[in-house]
Formats: C-alpha cells, structure tokens, sequence
C-alpha cells in the first residue's frame, strides 16, 4: 500500500504528460496542461499533498520519503524556474545514488547494515546473508541511476515512460529476485555454541 501511495505522484506526472498542450480558464487565468512543465507543476503540488498527507497521520516521514520529496521540489522547481527539463532529467539518477551512498555507509557506520535497520525486525538471517542483501541494493541503486541517465539523455522520446514504467518494472523484478533468494535463507539462524550433553 505504501508503495501505491509514493507512485500516486509519479503517475499524475506522467498522465498529464501525455496530454496534448491545451490552454483552459481557471479563474480568470490561463493556464498551459498538457507537456513537461505542467506535469511537473503537478508533479511538485502532488508530492506535497501526498507527503502532507502522510506526514500529517503517520505524524512523521521515513527518509527515503524525504529524500524523494526534498529532490522532488529541488530539481522540479529548477526545471520551472530554468524552463529546462535537464534538471528533472537529473532527479532519478541523483536521488538512486544517494541511496546506494546510504547502503555503502552502512558498511563503515554504525553498528548494523542499512538493509538489516530496514527488514531485520521481520527477518532473522545469517549476516553473510544481509552482506550480500546489502551490497545487491547498492548495485540495483547504481545500475538505476545509470539507466535512467543513459536513457533520459539518449533517448529523449521515451524518458518519461522509462522514468515511470521502467524503473517500476526494475524494481518489481529486483524485489521478486531478492525475495527468492531470500526464501532459501528464511530457516537459516545464526550459528550458537552447541550444547554438550551431560
């Protein structure tokens, strides 16, 4: 449910994306729907509702949610400001790195790896087994960092799609992988000292 929720924003963006431009009266006042900018007017005003929203009844917001509405508001209001989509461009593979630093740090700070802060309260497994866990999400968060700026710079046409659908589908295939390679470790325990028999 919770990840519906964070895509909400995203997917207005990309409907009114694909809007063909139009001029409509709102008030008095012209305004532009359909294309890049209005999308991303609705991109910033969504994320504020729905991370309000969240905010308001959860009474806090995790940091990747923070995260994601911090560059949200940065890198969208540039793409206004400049009228140039480069920096929205910039936003997905800016914001996938930030987490893969996040999943690297652990390794050296603090006490427990940033992928057992996150799952180990539902998962008991073998540390070399959060390692590997730990070090897949790096890799996942640096591969989509740079498929989404090789894509939005290469293949300007589809970018939007990709941003929304393939990071999706990537991800969906990720997390399918990572939960059967899980499923041969969810009987595993740490190793304990035997008993000896009296």
């Amino acid at each position: 449910m919770k990840q519906f929720i964070d895509f909400i924003p995203l997917l207005l963006f990309f409907i009114v994306y694909k809007l063909d431009p139009r001029v409509i009266d709102l008030a008095g006042h012209e305004l532009t729907v359909g294309g890049i900018y209005s999308a991303t007017a609705v991109l910033i005003i969504s994320s504020i509702v729905v991370y309000g929203a969240i905010f308001i009844s959860q009474r806090k917001l995790e940091k990747s949610q923070w995260l994601t509405l911090v560059a949200c508001l940065v890198f969208g209001s540039l793409t206004l400001a400049f009228h140039s989509e480069t920096f929205l461009k910039w936003k997905a593979p800016v914001v996938n790195w930030l987490f893969a630093l996040a999943f690297i740090g652990s390794h050296f700070i603090g006490d427990r790896l940033l992928i057992k802060r996150i799952m180990g309260h539902a998962l008991t497994l073998p540390e070399p087994v959060w390692t590997r866990l730990n070090v897949a999400w790096i890799v996942f968060f640096l591969f989509c960092g740079a498929a989404n700026l090789f894509v939005a710079f290469t293949f300007q046409d589809y970018w939007v799609d990709f941003k929304v659908f393939g990071s999706l589908g990537m991800t969906v295939l990720f997390l399918v992988g990572q939960g059967i390679y899980l499923s041969r470790h969810l009987h595993d325990t740490e190793p304990t000292t035997p008993k000896t028999e009296d």
